[in-house]
């Protein structure tokens, strides 16, 4: 038996059936949240061994997109934790700001055209779920994968969209969860919400005083505009 079989066992939680590869992975998953609320630098190493654990996971319930989810959001975060790395060499600290009006509406085009591809790719290979799935199935499991790409591209730019990116990614994310039987990643992805809009409050209070208009707001505020 290899070393890491223990990882596609389950066991009872609260009488829910549980992976442990799904329940590490997503307490990983947590602390990798609160470390990027935060801002420290070690959000990214711990959401690389996070995303291995689910990525086991999901190949255990095969669910395609998530388990190719996570192979790029591994990839993603060796990207991003170079990138802020960088940054804070650079500026001293990890500063984040609001994406101008023409990075939003990239991102919206390609949350579109990205989960409609995707979700094609999928349906052509019965890679999701089951063969012959119905689209809005493949079309959910596809938006968790590029939900979640664009999320490590806005944190990795440190957009403070990158919270709104992911809250849509969690209210597909909580029944999909549920209806594939990972139940410890549903209730993660729970608490991911209450968490990510406390990330919203935090990184939109840090990133006053910039050019660029908030999408919560009506007007533009300027840095200096009163002196």
């Amino acid at each position: 038996m290899s070393a890491f079989q223990w990882l596609n066992e389950q066991f009872n939680f609260f009488g829910f059936p549980v992976y442990w590869s799904d329940f590490l992975g997503n307490l990983l998953a947590l602390a990798t949240v609160w470390l990027a609320l935060r801002r420290f630098l070690v959000a990214w190493p711990v959401q690389i061994l996070g995303s291995i654990l689910l990525l086991i996971a999901s190949l255990n319930v095969d669910l395609g997109g998530n388990a190719a989810r996570q192979v790029v959001i591994i990839a993603s975060a060796s990207w991003g934790w170079a990138t802020w790395r960088r940054s804070k060499e650079k500026e001293g600290t990890i500063n984040v700001r609001w994406a101008s009006w023409r990075e939003r509406s990239v991102l919206l085009a390609a949350m579109a055209a990205g989960t409609f591809a995707f979700g094609a790719l999928l349906k052509t290979t019965d890679a999701s779920f089951y063969p012959g799935a119905p689209w809005w199935m493949v079309l959910a499991d596809a938006w968790i994968f590029v939900g979640s790409i664009l999320a490590m591209y806005t944190q990795a730019r440190r957009y403070v969209e990158f919270w709104f990116v992911w809250l849509a990614v969690d209210l597909v994310g909580v029944p999909l969860a549920f209806h594939s039987g990972l139940y410890f990643s549903g209730i993660v992805y729970a608490i991911f919400f209450v968490m990510v809009i406390i990330g919203i409050r935090d990184w939109a209070s840090r990133s006053k005083g910039q050019e660029i208009a908030s999408p919560l707001e009506s007007t533009v505020v300027l840095e200096g505009r009163n002196n």
